[in-house]
């Protein structure tokens, strides 16, 4: 019987893979992230795929698996361990190879497999793993499934079957691009894009989709390279949007797309170098798909600028839009559960439902989307779409280190306090409070529609703090300096990864 995992040792007592080493905070609310090997190790990777064919069989989904790795130089050695473990469940297992996670999605379709586990970290910094992970396409692990993975694993309740198997899949990498490429409309705009990937897994794959549309491309950080040599892979991240524009400019380019570590996310810079947040692109994508879709229903997290209830073009094409969770997962069920053409994330996560994608997030299809949108506005650069965008003031996704198994604490405290600044009529950065959301952390809003969000990072030991105002700039530092201090009377709050 394989042994059971082991947590909160040091790895120095794992070094000679005596024993599984797993971490129990790296499992997350929508997937599992841990420092490899230090709060990981091989046979605990091993034991996660055990852990993932004993939940796929009690949930009674047919056994077949996709897996995929991205670039990092340990990837391939996680997979395999994880493919070990999960033949050893009894799942029959399909290898993409070096792959995006939106491909390993992709392979869910194509190769007629209901589940996957696509072995990436993402943007997180290099020394990091983790897998994404689902058992009902195109849907992803959420909160439920992934407490009841993290109690078999740490429990050791593995059930081991026969049937297992394995099939490495052949140039499966031209199949996903060859069919993004016919879900993509023919492109008659000249057309000159820079593709920053950051030196992550997307650039052995954006660059070559792009130029089979037809556009020229501008590379920009294609090689792999984990250790990121010039910057996080992060399209949120301020110095990879600044890289961005810096390329924009001095190419003369038509735009930018960033796309993250394992490109599922995609960031845009406009012709003049502005650094578009993925918010605003969502409510852009929302005015020309209304066109095409009116009365259309959009998703969008609560991170996401209020121009979706109150944009006059989204309101005479009657299209509806639903706030919801933070979260790839969160998202991508909640566009199944509606319906909805299109969800948006904040962080660069598009979700595009039939008749444009499949429902999961896929960066090359966000950039195809915005191409598309370019192509249909002939006489309008990208610029000139943004300007045409009511003016808000925004902030960055901003990232206060917070410890794991405190950041939800400091969530409901600052919570309960807002809520008692409401129910007192106590004012916030000077002006009423209106209204607050608590769906997924807390959203206050005040009387000139001013918001401030703190919400716990669902991957990281952060928390998350996002503000906006329709107002000014003035209005946007002031209700930052009111939430930022509300977080300072908690301690545990750490500094930011970026600020204003």
């Amino acid at each position: 019987m394989f042994p059971k995992p082991e947590a909160g040792l040091s790895p120095n007592t794992f070094a000679f893979e005596q024993l599984p080493l797993v971490k129990p905070t790296g499992f997350r609310e929508y997937d599992a992230r841990w420092l490899f090997p230090q709060e990981i190790n091989l046979m605990g990777v091993q034991a996660l795929g055990l852990g993932i064919g004993t939940l796929v069989h009690e949930m009674g989904v047919r056994p077949d698996i996709v897996t995929g790795h991205d670039y990092r130089g340990y990837s391939s050695s996680i997979k395999l361990a994880l493919i070990a473990g999960m033949q050893a469940a009894g799942l029959r297992v399909k290898d993409v190879g070096l792959a995006l996670s939106p491909m390993a999605y992709f392979g869910q379709f194509a190769l007629d497999c209901p589940c996957v586990a696509m072995v990436t970290a993402s943007h997180n910094d290099n020394g990091w793993t983790g897998v994404k992970m689902g058992a009902n396409r195109p849907m992803t692990f959420g909160p439920e499934e992934m407490t009841r993975l993290k109690e078999i694993v740490l429990g050791g309740t593995f059930q081991y079957r026969g049937g297992g198997a394995y099939e490495f899949v052949e140039g499966f990498a031209e199949t996903y691009l060859k069919d993004l490429k016919t879900r993509a409309k023919p492109i008659t705009r000249k057309l000159k894009v820079v593709a920053a990937c950051g030196n992550g897994t997307a650039g052995a794959f954006a660059p070559r989709l792009l130029e089979a549309l037809g556009v020229e491309v501008v590379p920009l950080d294609v090689e792999a390279d984990h250790s990121f040599p010039r910057y996080n892979p992060n399209p949120e991240d301020m110095e990879m949007l600044h890289a961005i524009a810096h390329a924009v400019k001095a190419h003369g380019a038509d735009v930018g797309l960033g796309f993250d570590g394992d490109g599922d996310r995609c960031g845009v810079v406009d012709d003049e170098g502005a650094e578009i947040f993925a918010d605003k692109i969502g409510v852009m994508l929302a005015r020309d798909l209304g066109k095409l879709h009116p009365g259309a229903t959009f998703v969008v997290d609560v991170k996401s600028t209020g121009l979706y209830h109150t944009d006059p073009e989204l309101k005479a094409r009657a299209v509806k839009t639903d706030y919801w969770k933070t979260g790839h997962s969160y998202i991508k069920r909640r566009v199944n559960e509606l319906g909805a053409l299109a969800g948006f994330e904040k962080s660069g996560h598009f979700f595009f439902n039939e008749p444009i994608g499949r429902g999961y997030d896929d960066g090359l299809l966000t950039a195809i989307a915005v191409i598309e949108m370019l192509d249909r506005n002939p006489d309008r650069s990208m610029a000139d779409l943004y300007r045409a965008l009511p003016k808000t003031w925004g902030s960055p996704t901003m990232s206060p280190h917070c410890p794991d198994d405190q950041k939800y604490g400091v969530v409901e405290r600052v919570t309960a306090r807002f809520r008692d600044m409401k129910d007192r009529g106590e004012p916030i950065a000077g002006a009423r409070i209106t209204d607050l959301v608590t769906v997924n952390g807390v959203r206050v809003a005040t009387e000139d529609g001013t918001w401030g969000l703190v919400r716990a990072s669902s991957n990281k030991p952060e928390l998350v703090v996002v503000v906006e105002s329709p107002v000014s700039e003035e209005r946007l530092r002031a209700m930052f300096k009111a939430v930022d201090g509300v977080l300072r009377e908690n301690p545990e709050v750490g500094a930011y990864n970026q600020t204003l």
